[in-house]
């Protein structure tokens, strides 16, 4: 059975940082287009960052932009959320998925997660 694992979360204050992994227990996460998604209370799930099987491609929704960076290291069989200058409206669990069958370029790859993780808890807060 396909499961994703995410690790790293937890509480930051305003500015800081925060490292988030996801890791893949059963299969090979290179097979996978990967990205993250988060969900606030009260909001719906949205996609964060997606990057490409091979780790050359990367997409970054505008809220994050220039914060935030996805990588992988498909011999770890791990992928990587850093989020640096967090802010408040940051705070979400922040959950990592499949991305298939779209491509990261897609317009659409945050609506086509699959093998959801558990999630892991990102509060910024001062």
């Amino acid at each position: 059975q396909l499961q994703l694992v995410e690790s790293g979360g937890g509480l930051v204050q305003p500015g800081g940082s925060l490292r988030l992994s996801c890791a893949a227990s059963g299969f090979r996460l290179d097979n996978y287009r990967i990205g993250w998604f988060r969900q606030a209370p009260g909001k719906e799930r949205e996609g964060v960052s997606c990057i490409s099987n091979e780790g050359r491609y990367t997409n970054y929704a505008d809220p994050v932009k220039g914060r935030f960076t996805t990588s992988r290291d498909n011999d770890k069989n791990t992928v990587y959320l850093q989020m640096n200058g967090l802010k408040p409206e940051d705070t979400a669990i922040y959950y990592c998925a499949a991305v298939t069958p779209v491509l990261c370029s897609s317009t659409n790859w945050s609506k086509n997660g699959k093998y959801w993780g558990q999630g892991t808890q990102v509060t910024v807060s001062s």
